[in-house]
């Protein structure tokens, strides 16, 4: 029988300090996950670390680590496969985004967006997926954006970061199909987490409105009329993570209230 249990499996979390990913860091580890988590950010590193320690949940590890830097990513695995024996499930959340003007972006934030948003997975994964070959299993999930399928203004380097992280998900699913290893990827829509306030605070600068005026903008055409919670993609994650999810991968999977309906 199928479930998400996780028991005795390990997992890498990146970008686990805040947001999305600190919920997914909960989520995996009451479903009984030996847990990684990684951030650039010390302080937060640390919170979320002792979250899961008061909840009882011991089998957890704090690195510290750059995710566009891969004697930081090839660590990060040697570390976590050192501590608990093996490697299951890979996480790619880190991530960073910004508004801007298309003529205004300037070379630096493109790169600054695409060393993390791209590189970052892809030397996480290349770091983990020999082991994940080697024991012929393994989970990767990417968390992408609902606008890695469908771009917006003010957006532009950040959407085609996205749909990089897509392409990337979609040729590794292919290339290690046969060694039982899933690789998918997440798309949500609006989650209101810290990474948006600096976002809704330039635009509602820009346009003269409140922050909550500009996050209501963002959140009034979604067919379900509420915004998405960090839960809701932790739960996705979960489910790509266990048993259930055996004969999917190569997918993005739209968590966006029908936002995105492909």
């Amino acid at each position: 029988m199928y479930s998400t249990s996780l028991n005795s499996k390990t997992a890498i979390v990146t970008g686990a300090g805040k947001g999305m990913g600190r919920e997914i860091a909960l989520t995996l580890s009451d479903a009984g996950a030996n847990l990684a988590v990684t951030d650039i950010d010390e302080n937060s590193l640390q919170s979320v670390k002792e979250e899961l320690q008061q909840n009882g949940k011991s089998n957890v590890i704090a690195i510290k680590a750059d995710v566009t830097n891969e004697n930081d990513a090839n660590a990060l695995v040697n570390s976590t496969i050192n501590e608990f024996g093996n490697l299951d499930i890979l996480v790619n959340n880190a991530g960073v985004s910004s508004a801007v003007n298309f003529s205004e972006i300037s070379e630096r934030e493109w790169d600054r967006i695409f060393d993390i948003n791209v590189k970052g997975v892809f030397l996480c994964s290349k770091a983990a997926v020999p082991h994940m070959v080697k024991r012929r299993s393994g989970k990767i999930i990417n968390i992408s954006s609902m606008v890695a399928k469908e771009a917006i203004p003010l957006f532009v380097h950040y959407s085609a970061s996205k749909f990089a992280v897509l392409g990337m998900t979609q040729g590794l699913a292919k290339e290690v199909a046969e060694y039982n290893i899933n690789v998918n990827a997440v798309c949500p829509g609006v989650v209101r987490t810290p990474l948006w306030e600096p976002l809704l605070k330039q635009l509602s600068k820009e346009r003269s409105i409140s922050s909550e005026e500009a996050f209501l903008d963002f959140t009034k055409d979604i067919p379900l009329q509420r915004p998405q919670e960090p839960k809701d993609i932790a739960n996705m994650v979960l489910y790509l993570s266990s048993d259930l999810s055996k004969n999917i991968t190569g997918q993005g999977i739209n968590i966006s209230g029908g936002m995105q309906l492909q």
